[in-house]
């Protein structure tokens, strides 16, 4: 498998290989003993999947805090999406930024985003879908999330805005300088 670090630490592209033939392809595209020993050492509880019919459609940006804090796999199965991340680890070097990596079937690419992020996605085509790996359940009263489109990130959607289908629970998520500190920052120790 292929490992791309990318500009924010602990967020990692991995992409599958594929063996093909006249017939298609196959390819692992997850190997837990792999896992765990190049990218990190969870263990993933739940695989969970969504649709998004309409293109355009933007989710997000969600996480969980602790004790119920998720770290997620994701990949794209059908259409096309921009997965989206945020830090919100405070303390962080790169604290509120964020970064983007389009997922789709062709490119095979999925993103882990360990906990102390915000997820979220637009989808470029319709009837895109979803899967991804968690390793928390969902916990309601832990669930939690910031503004799409809160100016101090500043993201920039690959959607038009007038165009934008979003949840009425998306629409209203705080801004990040709203809310409190649920992840703190620890840099990464080198190894002996």
């Amino acid at each position: 498998m292929r490992i791309e670090t990318t500009a924010i630490e602990g967020i990692v592209a991995i992409t599958p290989p594929r063996f093909g033939d006249h017939r298609g392809y196959f390819s692992e595209v997850f190997k837990d003993a792999w896992f765990r020993e190049n990218v990190a050492d969870v263990t993933f509880i739940q695989d969970n999947e969504s649709l998004s019919a309409e293109p355009s459609t933007v989710r997000g940006l969600h996480f969980q805090i602790p004790p119920f804090a998720q770290g997620k796999l994701v990949r794209c199965v059908a259409g096309r999406i921009m997965d989206v991340v945020v830090d919100i680890r405070t303390g962080s070097p790169s604290f509120g930024n964020w970064l983007s990596q389009e997922l789709s079937p062709e490119n095979g690419t999925q993103l882990w985003v360990p906990p102390g992020f915000a997820h979220g996605f637009a989808t470029l085509e319709p009837n895109s879908v979803i899967n991804y790996k968690v390793t928390a359940p969902y916990n309601p009263q832990h669930d939690r999330g910031i503004a799409w489109n809160d100016p101090a990130i500043g993201i920039r959607w690959p959607v038009d805005e007038k165009a934008m289908v979003l949840s009425d629970k998306d629409r209203t998520l705080p801004r990040l300088a709203d809310l409190p500190n649920h992840f703190s920052y620890s840099a990464k120790q080198p190894k002996d």
